[in-house]
Order: C-alpha cells, then sequence, then structure tokens
C-alpha cells in the first residue's frame, strides 16, 4: 500500500502544479482582490523556484561533499538503481542517472572496492518484465568484469527494499562492513538513513551532482532557469521522502 501511495501521490509535489493552481484559481475567483494576490503569488513562485541561486544552494545543503578518502579500499560498492530505463519492448537503455553505474565501475576497476552489488528491480506502478539488476549484469559481462566481483538483487521496488534485500545479500555472501553506498547526490542523505536504519554500516559515495559548487555567478540570481524549476521536483520529493521514512 505505502508503495502505491507513494506513486500515485508523488504528482503533488511538482512544483510547476502548484503555479497552476494559483492561476486557475485566480481566473476562476469573481473577488478582484483575491484574483489580483493569486496571481501575484503565482509570479512570485514562479521566480523563485525558476532561481537557479536559491536551488543550488538548497542542494549544496541537502548533499553530500564528495568522497574523498582515496586510500581506503572497501568490500564492496553497493550501487543503488535508478540508472537505467526501459523502452516499450523492455530493452534497457542508461538514462540521466548513469553516473550512478559509472562510479561503481570506477571504484572496482581502481581497486576501491572488492566487489560491487548493483540494487534494483523495476520501481513502476505497472512494472512489466525489465529487472534492472539483471539487465546491469550484461553490462557489467560486457565490460569482462568476473562473475565473483558481481552480486545483484534484482527484485527491489524503492529504497526501503534496496536496503532491505542488500542486507540479505550481503550476510549471505559474507561481506564485511562497512562498504560504499554509491548513489545519486540529492539521494544519498535519504538513502544513508535508510541503510543505517536497516542495521548497516556504509559510507556515502555521493555522485551524479545536480548543483554546481563553483563561484556562483551574476545570471544566477536574475535570469530565471527552467532547470531549477525541474530540479526541485527531484529535491521535493527527497525531502518528503525523507520524513515519511524516517517515521515509517
Amino acid at each position: 500500500m505505502y508503495f502505491i501511495l507513494s506513486k500515485v501521490l508523488l504528482f503533488l509535489l511538482f512544483p510547476l502544479l502548484w503555479v497552476f493552481a494559483l492561476i486557475i484559481t485566480g481566473l476562476v475567483t469573481k473577488n478582484r482582490k483575491r484574483k489580483k494576490r493569486l496571481f501575484i503569488a503565482s509570479v512570485v513562485l514562479l521566480l523563485l523556484l525558476s532561481n537557479s541561486f536559491l536551488f543550488n544552494e538548497f542542494a549544496k545543503w541537502w548533499g553530500y561533499q564528495p568522497y574523498s578518502d582515496s586510500k581506503k579500499i572497501y568490500s564492496c560498492a553497493i550501487v543503488l538503481g535508478g540508472f537505467s530505463s526501459a523502452d516499450k519492448n523492455g530493452n534497457g537503455y542508461f538514462n540521466e542517472s548513469a553516473d550512478r553505474f559509472i562510479q561503481g565501475v570506477r571504484l572496482l576497476e581502481t581497486g576501491k572496492v572488492k566487489r560491487i552489488l548493483i540494487t534494483g528491480g523495476n520501481g513502476n506502478l505497472i512494472p512489466g518484465n525489465y529487472r534492472e539488476g539483471t539487465w546491469t549484469k550484461t553490462q557489467l559481462k560486457d565490460l569482462n568484469i568476473p562473475d565473483s566481483s558481481i552480486l545483484i538483487e534484482s527484485n527491489s521496488r524503492n529504497t526501503i527494499e534496496n536496503a532491505d534485500f542488500s542486507k540479505r545479500i550481503l550476510q549471505e555472501n559474507h561481506v564485511q562492513p562497512p562498504c560504499l553506498l554509491v548513489t545519486s547526490d540529492f539521494h544519498m542523505r535519504r538513502s544513508m538513513m535508510i541503510f543505517k536504519k536497516h542495521g548497516l554500516n556504509v559510507v556515502a559515495y555521493p555522485c551524479n551532482y545536480m548543483a554546481g559548487r563553483g563561484n556562483v555567478s551574476i545570471t544566477s540570481f536574475i535570469i530565471p532557469d527552467a532547470d531549477a524549476l525541474a530540479g526541485w521536483s527531484v529535491y521535493l520529493k527527497e525531502v518528503v521522502g525523507y520524513v515519511v521514512d524516517y517515521w515509517k
């Protein structure tokens, strides 16, 4: 039930929907003063949500600093799914979060980890036959990575199940903690909380950053940015998900 509700209610976390709601309410209301206030509120909200400076500052606060301990070797890198999608025929392909896969393979190939655990099934409400973990194993085999270095979990639908099923696989294969947890920066705070609640000793290895960490430009203050507007949808989902999963 939790999984279904989280998918159904997800559309409420799109900020542009809030702007449209204010505009539509302003159009149908007959009170002139209220109509004016609603239109002003919609413009102000749109400007705030499309301000790249505000978005970047929040993203930097919410996220993690890049991993810096280059000398330590870990027994395993747990790579969270979400870096691939499937077409209408069920054929997998890498999406905008592919850096999760890239960093996981890089850690393995450079000897920073001894094994890689890919955790991800199909998180769609109507899942079909595609399983991300199974598809990813074929990609790893194409890179000539031996079976002895690969652990696959292909039944999880969300981060809670990622942690639950990963814990079982790690225990079954006698993998010694701590492990590196590899996922997108925006998803790391919630992932770390969930994995630790499941009793897993993990170290954050964030990647796929959405926020810039360099100097701030004047244009970020004054020019609306569609990417910032889209980015808020991602972070709002994470914030709400964090609160819900914390108390779950």
